[in-house]
């Protein structure tokens, strides 16, 4: 594989072209001047000076004074550190501006959506759906963060596990959480593998989480939390087994009705206790 381009790689950290160019150079060359870098690198020296302050004000290099000023790159580390802390600041002040905005968002929008509201039928408030993939992914984390008294996943090899996992870990610490698998003898020799080092890291980094295995094919996958035998409450996204459409043609459905989250919960308690096993299969 052929070595990436440095100013490339600095790019992925949200620097414009100049600016990953410039400092690019100056993790090469060390402390120096901004008629040098710009002679190096080609940048017009009509704008070097507006790209060093702007690295300056991002934290990632140091200003030295004199006649002319010299520049110098932090270390490659602490550039990195300093990248998160950036974005976490901006997205505190995001998240400031958003709150600013709250009364007078919910005053403004809150009437209209109830007044749509009331004109939906049952049927449609039943499911909405999202695309497999990231949306479905950022969903399935929504219902993780929001579950208060318990997450429920049936799926087969949970190979999207990596994209969910610190939302996961979360929930595990506030929540009961148990996972069906499908039984490994149902799937590909690849998903096999991935399902057994899922399982795995399961085990043995969230002890606390039941895993069980379905000894029957399942119609269903997905997530599903705080289902209330009152049906009063409960969400979940699946989506049905279609072995041949790939998932990225495919949709997951959402549901926030408490009565169907409850009969999901019938149906994985009755497959739970009477058709899997506990055992990870040799």
């Amino acid at each position: 594989m052929a070595a990436r381009d440095p100013t490339e790689l600095l790019e992925q950290l949200d620097l414009k072209e100049y600016e990953a160019t410039a400092l690019s150079h100056l993790l090469s060359a060390g402390r120096t001047t901004a008629p040098d870098i710009a002679e190096a690198t080609g940048i017009p020296k009509a704008r070097i000076y507006g790209v060093l302050d702007s690295l300056a004000e991002m934290g990632y290099i140091k200003v030295y004074p004199g006649r002319p000023k010299e520049y110098q790159s932090k270390p490659p580390e602490t550039i990195l550190e300093r990248v998160k802390e950036n974005r976490r600041q901006e997205y505190e002040r995001y998240c400031n501006e958003v709150e600013d905005l709250r009364d007078e968002f919910l005053a403004e929008f809150r009437p209209r959506f109830e007044q749509a509201d009331q004109d939906r039928s049952p049927t449609a408030e039943l499911f909405y759906v999202v695309d497999v993939g990231e949306p479905s992914e950022s969903e399935t984390r929504q219902l993780y963060n929001s579950a208060t008294d318990g997450v429920h996943v049936i799926t087969n090899s949970f190979e999207y596990f990596d994209g969910i996992e610190s939302a996961f870990s979360d929930a595990v610490d506030r929540v009961g959480v148990d996972v069906l698998f499908l039984h490994p003898r149902h799937l590909p020799e690849e998903k096999q593998e991935i399902q057994a080092d899922i399982v795995d890291r399961i085990a043995e980094e969230y002890p606390q989480v039941d895993i069980r295995f379905s000894e029957e094919r399942l119609p269903w996958r997905g997530t599903f939390v705080d289902p209330s035998m009152e049906y009063d409450s409960g969400k979940a996204l699946f989506l049905v087994e279609e072995r041949d459409v790939p998932n990225h043609r495919r949709q997951a459905a959402i549901t926030e009705n408490g009565s169907f989250v409850a009969g999901m919960k019938r149906y994985f308690d009755l497959i739970w206790e009477y058709e899997s096993v506990t055992e990870y299969p040799e």
